[in-house]
């Protein structure tokens, strides 16, 4: 079986280990994020939601996904 390999990105400014072939939409679902309430920037740019199953994450990305809050 093979091994599979891990890279680091950034996330939220911690650094998190996940498979080397991650998808964003993958890495949201597994982290349970409401994908309704949040906004997602890759690398500086806001990323489009309906292509985060198309989006790979590469080594060193650095990614933040900023919650949204009610409010007045």
């Amino acid at each position: 079986m093979k091994k599979i390999k891990k890279i680091k990105i950034r996330l939220n400014g911690k650094i998190k280990l996940i498979d080397e072939n991650c998808k964003v939409q993958s890495l949201i679902n597994n982290l349970n994020i409401p994908i309704n309430k949040v906004a997602i920037e890759l690398n500086k740019e806001i990323l489009d939601k309906k292509k985060l199953n198309k989006i790979k994450l590469k080594k060193n990305d650095k990614m933040e996904i900023v919650h949204f809050i009610g409010g007045g």
